[in-house]
């Protein structure tokens, strides 16, 4: 097994002490190519959001506040304000709809490969977060979870925060923080990365019902937290 320098981000200390559960407050509405796009009902979650948040407070030197913001509150605008940094529109809402459309394994018609998305995370997004960890920054992480050509299906998708990793031979785990899982080290998505042309899942023990069927680097720019 061979691991990397440690990041010098851990869920239990440089992450939210509370989890991604938030009460019913109005949606943001956010247009898209691919038409409006509500992705602000915090009851819906603001994962990618408290990802963001958790970077920008890591890249801060400062620990993110243990008790969650009431609606409403300079912090809770922060979270909902970087929410929809998370999706890099307009590119970002589009890259996630494409992967949607995806196969799982390589597939096309008359024999023709089309690369899916476990090809894709294997060959071209897994070296990019290897590197960023390599290089002790975490890696933001969208994180593809549906099947389906219908854009209302996007907001089901999930972010997290990867920090850490170990191989041990084509078996890769990936430690990350899980705002749905709240200050736990534990977290973690792996798979092995032989054959990654053919069908085979992602494990995962993420704070999610739904199968993880890819992942890619996502941008991030930081932002100042909020004072206090």
């Amino acid at each position: 097994m061979t691991a990397p320098p440690a990041s010098g981000f851990l869920p239990s200390a440089d992450g939210f002490a509370f989890p991604n559960a938030w009460p019913s407050a109005p949606a943001v509405t956010i247009a898209t190519p691919l038409g409006s796009i509500g992705i602000g009902n915090a009851a819906n979650g603001l994962c990618g959001g408290m990802v963001c948040a958790a970077l920008d407070y890591w890249n801060a030197g400062r620990r993110p506040p243990q008790a969650q913001p009431p609606p409403g509150s300079p912090g809770y605008r922060y979270l909902v304000r970087r929410q929809v940094d998370s999706w890099n529109l307009p590119g970002g809402v589009i890259r996630y709809y494409r992967w949607m459309t995806l196969p799982d394994a390589g597939a096309g018609p008359l024999g023709l490969f089309r690369p899916g998305t476990r090809w894709r995370t294997i060959t071209r997004q897994w070296p990019l977060v290897r590197a960023s960890l390599d290089d002790g920054i975490p890696a933001p992480l969208g994180l593809v979870t549906v099947a389906s050509a219908n854009p209302a299906l996007l907001p089901r998708n999930h972010q997290a925060l990867a920090y850490r990793y170990s191989v041990a031979g084509t078996v890769v785990t990936i430690g990350v923080y899980d705002p749905n899982s709240g200050p736990d080290d534990d977290v973690m998505i792996w798979f092995d990365a032989a054959g990654p042309d053919t069908a085979g899942g992602f494990s995962h023990n993420l704070g999610i019902a739904l199968p993880v069927r890819g992942f890619f680097l996502t941008a991030y720019t930081p932002a100042a937290p909020p004072a206090g």
